[in-house]
């Protein structure tokens, strides 16, 4: 069997040195490329494209997941396993929705990143355990039938739920350890998928009655 050839997309030079280091121990492995932002990994990737990518999400000029979106609309076979810090369930989805086949986290062992690549290439879906967990838990609260429920992410519903509240933007912000900004983004996402116009509609149509 042919070496997989992997690339890395990695800002932090110790981080890439150490994966580049684990890829040249394996004879299974070959070293392709590594990219510290997402300008040139877009390049890179798209002109030497390899089996699969170890991809960060946090790039300094941009989003590793926008980055991974582009690069598989020329190269839609290319494996991405996502190597990153974060452990939020909103980037954990986003990451999977973007087309990422697997998610580690970088405290992950170097023998555990080589048998992901290797289960990836097989057809698997290798996850930090803990993101697994994630992944589990936010599929089995979500309810099981359609309607306007099932509409929302598991983050939109909570949102929603402190609006219900009476919480404001900032409250929710703080409760949910996001920014307003993002708050904001996500009502418009819940008016959107509900087509409501307002806080009101949006929580008659989601609970099913009307506000104490």
């Amino acid at each position: 069997m042919q070496p997989l050839r992997v690339s890395i997309v990695e800002d932090i030079s110790e981080i890439r040195d150490g994966l580049k280091f684990i890829l040249h121990q394996e004879n299974t492995l070959t070293f392709v490329a590594a990219y510290s932002n997402a300008e040139d990994a877009l390049k890179g990737l798209t002109e030497q494209p390899p089996d699969m990518v170890i991809m960060d999400i946090n790039l300094p000029d941009g989003s590793g997941l926008l980055c991974m979106q582009k690069v598989k609309e020329k190269h839609p076979n290319m494996q991405f396993m996502i190597f990153t810090i974060y452990e939020d369930s909103e980037q954990i989805f986003q990451a999977l929705a973007l087309g990422a086949s697997g998610y580690l986290l970088k405290n992950t062992a170097p023998g555990k990143i080589v048998e992901a690549l290797h289960d990836l290439h097989n057809g698997g879906a290798p996850m930090s355990a803990s993101i697994a967990r994630k992944v589990i838990l936010t599929f089995q609260s979500r309810p099981p039938k359609g309607g306007a429920e099932s509409l929302l992410s598991g983050r939109e519903q909570e949102v929603l739920t402190l609006l219900s509240k009476g919480l404001f933007y900032k409250e929710i912000a703080l409760q949910l350890y996001i920014s307003i900004g993002t708050v904001r983004q996500h009502i418009h996402h819940i008016y959107k998928k509900l087509q409501v116009q307002n806080r009101t509609e949006a929580i008659n149509k989601h609970f099913g009655k009307p506000l104490p």
